[in-house]
């Protein structure tokens, strides 16, 4: 199964047919994929399942519907299991950025990540996912498929926010204040979490933190 996000809407790409009541299911063949786009941005589709029963047709459908930027980015841990946000248009983040030419995933992680927050002695400890989102850039519409890894490092120095990116802080964040920061956060950097990260008191004030 894949999850595109188009803004914080899933388009499921799935295997099954049926996945739930309130998804309008579409077999792969028949599916639409920009004017499902411009539905989901105008407010008038939440639930849509694309089904095909192969699952390798279903990621060469994505590339085929619209032109790929690929990242890739990490969850930093330091050694009292804070983990490393970036706040950048009112919004807590995970530094990611662009894969350049000959470069590996891995090398694209530790870079962006470095550029983005200032922060060094990186070390990748295992690969985490695949998240995938849509975007509008001149005009048209992208794939945007980041490869995510979970880091560390032991770097206990001043950040520095990479402004030219519209970042505006860089904080090491304890469990509690991740659950706060993720209320404020994409439902595709969500995926990157355990459970218990996504579920806070239903008395927490979403307040900046």
């Amino acid at each position: 199964m894949y999850k595109v996000f188009v803004k914080d809407i899933p388009i499921i790409l799935s295997t099954k047919k049926n996945i739930g009541a309130q998804y309008t299911s579409i077999p792969l063949k028949l599916a639409r994929f920009k004017k499902l786009i411009k539905k989901i941005n105008k407010g008038k589709l939440l639930y849509v399942n694309l089904y095909h029963r192969n699952e390798e047709k279903l990621e060469k459908f994505l590339r085929k519907k619209l032109p790929v930027v690929e990242a890739a980015g990490g969850m930093v841990y330091n050694s009292k299991k804070e983990i490393l946000f970036i706040y950048r248009k009112k919004r807590w983040d995970l530094p990611k950025g662009r894969i350049e030419k000959k470069e590996s995933h891995e090398e694209a992680a530790i870079r962006e990540v470095e550029e983005e927050t200032g922060i060094k002695g990186l070390e990748i400890r295992k690969f985490l996912t695949t998240t995938y989102h849509v975007f509008k850039r001149g005009g048209k519409y992208k794939l945007k498929i980041t490869y995510w890894y979970e880091m560390y490092s032991d770097f206990d120095g001043e950040f520095t926010p990479e402004k030219s990116e519209d970042i505006t802080k860089v904080k090491w964040k304890n469990f509690e204040k991740s659950q706060k920061a993720l209320r404020k956060s994409y439902e595709n950097i969500k995926l990157l979490f355990p459970k218990e990260y996504l579920t806070t008191h239903p008395n927490d004030r979403v307040t900046e933190v």
